[in-house]
């Protein structure tokens, strides 16, 4: 036997690859729905079998939707569904909105998992240290219940700050729960869990395999910034836990972002959406209060729909959401995202209103935090000029806010950014709103940016090096797995 294999074991190796790279192949050919994305999975792995089906079986398989993990999640679902389903009484009724929206509200009723809800409150909080405080006085009033389930949180003064209020709400019998991305806990060294666990405080991990030997799930985050006190308020947004956006501590190096406290009936669909990730990550199926709001009607308030997104069921939901108002659109489209990476459709439905005579102003950063994204985003920009856009560089330093508004009537704020990652392999959290001061608010907030930005145009873009120029549109080819 070792005769044989002593002698034969470069064709051994060369059949191993070959059996892997054609495995891998189909696989992709078979379960990817977007052509880009299969054919360069393909191209990866018959170009490099052995390093190409390793990537792929790392990156590329979307294990969340193989049937132990489906089952888990669907299980997960049920167990929190009563008998009547996760919706009130009143989700059939229409709440007061323009009549020129309604086309929204029934594709929301078809791709969202929860329904338009009318008596809402949406307070923007436009700064680090003006949302953590927030959020940390909520906290301290806490009493009964405290849910926090976000993306990053380190172990510096501000990540620090909440574990201590945490661990006081806690000996004073308010019910802590912290869910955690695995793959965001290491972003710190050392990570927060430890401080966590040293504060008795329960805290599960998200796709947890991803740390150690089982990396399947490294492409499957939960992507989600939730904090839910006693059913009443929801924090949500696109902001970590980090000293890196807050001023107090950073001064003029500070990154910027944007997150929003919630008063209103859908606190209960946020806390419902925590609830699932929390038994489908823990095992613990919480009880009843933990999600049940006590948060009635604002007076005045707006309507929205929370809108949970992920690689599951709910896929490409915010992907349809957003081409569904790009659709509906007569006046103008605003939109901030750190990474912007529309596909061939998004990029279609914005040239379609582009020459329908909307006007469509997009804010991305001048420097990223993730360069190969950057540069990719680059790559982007001249046809997204040519089809009508306008494209802005934001001044001053890394802009993380994901903010979108319509005609000043309508709003789209969460988690999720405008690229394949945030549509296809996260799970995030954002919510509709139909709101004409928040969604005026949003473009002076971003009219605001844009007063101080560098415009990009296609001649700024032409003058670049061609090194530069090429570097871009390398990077962009790997858009579809960024």
């Amino acid at each position: 036997m070792w005769e044989f294999f002593n002698g034969n074991w470069p064709y051994l190796i060369e059949l191993i690859a070959l059996v892997a790279g054609i495995a891998a192949a189909g696989h992709a050919i078979m379960n990817k729905r977007d052509v880009r994305a299969a054919t360069g999975w393909v191209a990866i792995v018959l170009l490099s079998p052995f390093i190409g089906a390793f990537l792929y079986t790392v990156f590329g398989i979307n294990r969340i939707r193989l049937r132990k993990l489906l089952r888990r999640r669907k299980a997960a679902t049920a167990r929190l569904v009563s008998e009547e389903g996760p919706y009130r009484p009143d989700a059939g009724k229409i709440p007061l909105m323009p009549e020129r929206f309604l086309p929204m509200k029934l594709l929301g009723d078809q791709v969202a998992d929860f329904p338009l809800l009318s008596g809402n409150h949406i307070e923007p909080l436009e700064s680090g240290d003006t949302c953590y405080n927030s959020m940390l006085r909520a906290i301290d009033q806490a009493k009964s219940w405290v849910l926090l389930e976000t993306y990053i949180f380190d172990d510096d003064r501000i990540g620090q700050q909440f574990v201590e209020r945490l661990s006081v709400a806690a000996s004073r019998g308010v019910a802590v729960r912290v869910l955690l991305d695995a793959i965001g806990t290491r972003y710190s060294r050392p990570s927060i869990c430890a401080r966590l666990a040293a504060a008795k405080l329960p805290y599960a991990l998200y796709m947890g395999g991803v740390v150690g030997l089982r990396l399947p799930y490294a492409n499957l985050r939960t992507h989600r910034k939730l904090l839910i006190v006693d059913g009443a308020v929801c924090f949500m947004g696109g902001m970590n836990i980090r000293v890196g956006f807050s001023a107090a501590q950073m001064g003029e190096m500070v990154s910027y972002d944007t997150h929003f406290r919630i008063n209103g009936p859908v606190v209960e669909d946020f806390a419902y959406v925590f609830a699932g990730d929390w038994l489908f990550a823990s095992g613990e199926l919480l009880p009843e209060d933990a999600a049940a709001s006590v948060c009635p009607i604002v007076p005045g308030g707006r309507p929205a729909r929370v809108v949970p997104s992920g690689p599951d069921h709910q896929i490409e939901c915010t992907h349809d959401m957003i081409m569904g108002i790009l659709s509906l659109a007569v006046k103008r489209v605003v939109i901030t995202t750190p990474y912007f990476l529309p596909d061939r459709p998004m990029i279609g439905a914005l040239a379609v209103a582009a020459r329908r005579g909307v006007l469509i102003d997009i804010l991305v950063p001048s420097r990223s935090n993730l360069p190969i994204v950057d540069c990719a985003v680059t790559a982007q920009l001249e046809e997204i000029i040519e089809i009508g856009c306008r494209v802005w560089r934001s001044a001053g330093p890394f802009d993380h806010s994901k903010l979108m508004a319509v005609d000043g009537e309508w709003a789209y704020v969460g988690s999720s950014n405008l690229d394949p990652r945030s549509f296809r392999l996260n799970f995030e959290i954002d919510i509709e709103i139909y709101d004409p001061s928040l969604a005026i608010w949003i473009e002076k907030h971003i009219d605001s940016h844009i007063a101080i930005a560098t415009p990009v145009t296609s001649k700024s873009l032409a003058s670049r090096a061609f090194w530069k120029r090429l570097r871009d549109r390398a990077c962009w080819l790997a858009s579809p797995f960024l």
